[in-house]
């Protein structure tokens, strides 16, 4: 009789709460904003920042109408290398606008050290906030752990966009 796993994986559990969840693109967009720089490369990079993504197009911020005319050549080379970073077509374009890039001297002044995982400590309210998320986690240190990833997510925004609600779009009459 063949051996049977009765334990899934946590990263497919995981990846099935995210899509049952709709967080899928939420995961896919802090994934572009932490790994930019590997993705887009380095060059690319510094010269623009992904915003966000809504039905299925990243909205990307260029630095000038230079870097957004360049962009437009490279966009189905972009377009590939951000499906293979998401392990799939989960990007079906982009939208480019030219906006501010905050630029990589100022990011270490922030508390993110040369590494890039290391950012100041989390704030007291995401620290209780997580905690009362994780307490149902039976293993001390998985929950100690997951506490902390999620008290430091809460502490960071990506931006000014994640702390507003979601706004419906003007009906014109």
């Amino acid at each position: 009789m063949p051996y049977r796993h009765f334990f899934a994986s946590i990263s497919s559990v995981l990846t099935g709460l995210a899509k049952r969840l709709g967080l899928e693109t939420k995961l896919l967009e802090a994934q572009l904003i932490r790994h930019w720089p590997e993705i887009a490369g380095e060059q690319v990079a510094a010269h623009t920042r992904p915003d966000q993504i809504r039905f299925k197009k990243l909205h990307l911020v260029v630095e000038n109408s230079v870097w957004l005319h360049q962009l437009t050549f490279l966009k189905p080379t972009l377009l590939e290398n951000i499906n293979a970073a998401a392990g799939g077509n989960l990007i079906s374009d982009i939208v480019m606008r030219v906006g501010e890039i905050q630029q990589a001297t100022s990011q270490p002044a922030k508390g993110n050290s040369g590494g890039g995982t290391e950012m100041t400590g989390p704030t007291p309210e995401a620290l209780a906030e997580a905690e009362a998320h994780t307490a149902v986690v039976k293993d001390p240190e998985v929950r100690a752990r997951l506490t902390a990833v999620m008290a430091q997510a809460l502490s960071h925004p990506a931006g000014p966009q994640s702390r507003e609600a979601p706004t419906k779009p003007e009906r014109r009459t």
